[in-house]
């Protein structure tokens, strides 16, 4: 009998541990990536927030994002973006219109293209840098282009392996 008791406290805790852990993960998952307002890519290592969105006509939209997830105005802050084929990559400049930044030129053809976005919090300052690759196609699974993908489908295939 004390052995049954033991046993059936032991399994109790091992559910209970493994419902905290699932609870800890599903957490997790919800808000491992986040996209801006506008659907767009999402750069939380600067304040206020950025969000790199690539519009229907291919052009970048650079909007700055607080906390609440709110578009605020631009500042002194300044963009550069580098995209495309190494060899040869096209350099994006940007002009304030309304309560964004929209680039001077279009994204080139192609896709899952290399980009460097470089934030300086204003002239002279010292630029804090991303890195991905702007892959265009729609995820199948959530609502934003791949490149500003929410739903970490990705992850999940590198945890099968």
């Amino acid at each position: 009998m004390k052995k049954l008791l033991t046993t059936l406290l032991t399994l109790a805790l091992a559910f209970t541990v493994s419902a905290a852990d699932k609870e800890k993960h599903d957490h997790d998952h919800e808000h491992a990536a986040k996209a801006g307002p506008t659907g767009g890519k999402l750069i939380t290592e600067v304040e206020p927030h950025v969000e790199f969105f690539v519009n229907k006509d291919k052009k970048v939209e650079i909007r700055f994002i607080d906390d609440d997830m709110k578009v605020v105005a631009p500042g002194a802050q300044v963009i550069s973006v580098t995209l495309g084929d190494r060899s040869a990559p096209t350099k994006l400049s940007f002009i304030k219109d309304g309560d964004k930044l929209i680039s001077d030129k279009a994204v080139p053809e192609g896709n899952d293209l290399p980009t460097v976005v470089q934030i300086r919090e204003k002239e002279g300052a010292k630029a804090v840098t991303e890195k991905f690759n702007l892959n265009l196609e729609q995820c199948p699974t959530c609502k934003n282009k791949e490149y500003a993908c929410t739903c970490a489908h990705g992850d999940e295939k590198e945890e099968k392996k």
